[in-house]
């Protein structure tokens, strides 16, 4: 039996954001949708794991939220519990839409949780898949799809009057992997000498109708969704928040956004109750900003999204291929076969990825999203450049690859450099140019200049 129909048994409810009465202002709509794999597939985010799924802690979603301004200028932020989805992902929602939205309206934003499925061209070297498995994560990506564009047009079908408002909190699990090693977190931590930079801040959009009900609330914070490794279904730290959330507040919608945690862990990390806790933590800083005083935004709405052309760097050589290929583990001996086959078959590698860079501009808040695993550094850059209360997120419309600053390129390690090969790409690392095209294009973006946005 096909993924889809299996999933369509084990009841995929749209789940809609009752109707608003609050005059005039912002329309706003939700929906949401299980996406738990209804087989056994393989887990996405961890080289080491050795066999697919066995079970689920609770169910992975993917949650939609429409906003539209009195002009008509709409927008849907969508939070799906997935290690990352792709460019081809991307592509085939939006073509799933019938030119409802346009690329720069939708904001796709993965969790990045470890406890998530493969789905189809995201991490593909990494994994020992048969054919198989191959096909179920095939079904499953396309159920993905399906189901993404669904929910997007089901909350677009809900738009109602509403008000909007944020305002940001803070978290402090988040540990910087690169200056402190894990096994000494917990005595640095005590000690008050943990090391590196860090984005503690929790932004959080909230909905609500005319009598002040909550009804939507998105949140985000920059730290991997990797406080579990074993073989169940979960949507880590994040899925506990959101959880947390709607249990605290019954009939809302609350979506959790990745911020530029690609150098942060939570830490420490390995026990089902750590996972608990990070999320109640995150959970308790979102509800102390909607129970304080937030900035209503007014309502305005204006997207924009630029696909930055950034070079890669050194391209592996045969010679070096067909010595991975013989003794580098496992993931990069595919990694390394699958490059020498493209190159027996005459197929010229990429030199450089379109990597999304996107604004919104909700009332008087400034939004930032950006695709890969972003490193902190750009976080705290940004901050700098467009103000402490812009808000700065990653893992956006597509993952591709670590994104790291040109500090970090250089530094190398795992986010500097053999992470390309994790990611499939066709380099070790990409050009020192990447910093500086990715801060010039969020430059025009922010100041409305740039002649080169996708729309």
């Amino acid at each position: 039996m096909h993924l889809v129909r299996l999933c369509a048994i084990v009841a995929v409810v749209i789940i809609a954001l009752p109707p608003l009465t609050f005059a005039g202002g912002w329309k706003a709509g939700t929906a949401k949708v299980v996406i738990t794999p209804c087989e056994p597939l393989w887990m996405a985010g961890y080289a080491a794991r050795t066999k697919p799924a066995e079970g689920k802690v609770h169910d992975l979603w993917i949650r939609a939220l429409a906003i539209e301004d009195p002009s008509g200028n709409l927008g849907v932020i969508v939070s799906a519990d997935v290690v990352g989805v792709s460019r081809q992902i991307w592509d085939a929602i939006l073509a799933r839409l019938d030119d409802v939205l346009t690329r720069d309206q939708l904001m796709l934003n993965s969790s990045h949780t470890h406890s998530g499925p493969v789905m189809s061209r995201t991490l593909d070297d990494i994994y020992p898949l048969d054919d198989e498995q191959h096909a179920r994560i095939a079904r499953y990506t396309s159920f993905f799809e399906e189901k993404g564009a669904e929910v997007i047009q089901q909350a677009i079908k809900n738009l109602a009057p509403a008000k909007l408002s944020a305002g940001t909190g803070a978290a402090g699990f988040a540990v910087n992997r690169r200056n402190n090693p894990e096994a000494q977190v917990t005595k640095l931590r005590e000690e008050g000498s943990l090391k590196g930079p860090v984005d503690h801040s929790v932004p959080v959009l909230a909905v609500k109708n005319e009598k002040d009900e909550l009804l939507a609330v998105v949140f985000a914070y920059a730290c991997h969704n990797t406080t579990m490794d074993f073989y169940q279904w979960c949507g880590d730290y994040a899925g506990f928040a959101q959880d947390d959330l709607e249990k605290e507040h019954p009939g809302v919608t609350a979506m959790f956004v990745s911020g530029c945690g690609g150098d942060q862990n939570p830490l420490p990390r390995r026990d089902l109750k750590l996972a608990q806790k990070y999320g109640k933590e995150l959970a308790t800083s979102v509800d102390m900003v909607l129970s304080g005083k937030m900035r209503e935004l007014a309502p305005t709405l204006s997207t924009r999204l630029e696909l930055v052309n950034v070079p890669l760097g050194q391209v592996p050589t045969r010679d070096e291929l067909m010595k991975t290929a013989s003794t580098g583990a496992s993931y990069q001996q595919r990694w390394a076969k699958r490059l020498l086959g493209e190159m027996d078959a005459g197929r010229a590698f990429e030199t450089s990825y379109d990597v999304p860079v996107q604004i919104w501009r909700i009332g008087g808040q400034l939004w930032l999203a950006m695709g890969g695993e972003v490193v902190v550094d750009y976080s705290l850059k940004f901050h700098d450049m467009f103000g402490k209360d812009a808000w700065v997120t990653a893992y956006a419309n597509d993952v591709m690859a670590y994104i790291p600053s040109l500090r970090v390129l250089r530094e190398g390690g795992y986010e500097g450099q053999s992470s390309m090969i994790g990611y499939g790409m066709p380099a070790y690392r990409w050009s020192e140019e990447i910093e500086d095209r990715l801060t010039s294009a969020a430059k025009r973006l922010v100041h409305g200049n740039n002649e080169s946005a996708s729309r």
